[in-house]
């Protein structure tokens, strides 16, 4: 039904809470760098209204740290954007301070805790080849 694909990874050993928040931020990730990605209001029976949700589905997979690094690296040797968060930002509590400490790492260093992307549904599969549906 889509020709792309939104997948989600988180690394497996997180806390449910630390999971939740970095699934949330990088779906916001997401939303903020796709056209139409967002459909209409929701109504109930009632008539009250809602907001507005993805038109796409939204996959979750987990992964250990290393698939996690695997997958990084093969979205930065396909050119893809992606919406990363790194460990360190646990420890700030707004939106500057989570950038500077983003700034401080690069590939290499970066201790990855989750990504998304949404791309092709193909190169999707292919780049997060490794990780599995979260439990």
């Amino acid at each position: 039904m889509f020709d792309t694909k939104i997948a989600i990874v988180v690394r497996e050993d997180l806390q449910t809470w630390q999971k939740l928040n970095v699934t949330a931020f990088l779906m916001s990730g997401i939303v903020g760098s796709s056209q139409g990605i967002i459909g209409e209001p929701y109504q109930d029976a009632a008539g009250n209204i809602y907001h507005s949700l993805s038109v796409q589905p939204v996959i979750v997979l987990a992964a250990d740290q290393a698939t996690i690094a695997s997958i990084h690296r093969r979205i930065l040797e396909r050119g893809v954007r992606c919406a990363l968060y790194v460990e360190e930002m646990f420890s700030t509590g707004h939106d500057t301070a989570n950038r500077a400490v983003f700034a401080e790492y690069g590939p290499e260093t970066a201790t990855v805790v989750g990504l998304a992307l949404r791309e092709d549904r193909k190169l999707v599969d292919k780049i997060t080849k490794g990780a599995r549906m979260h439990p």
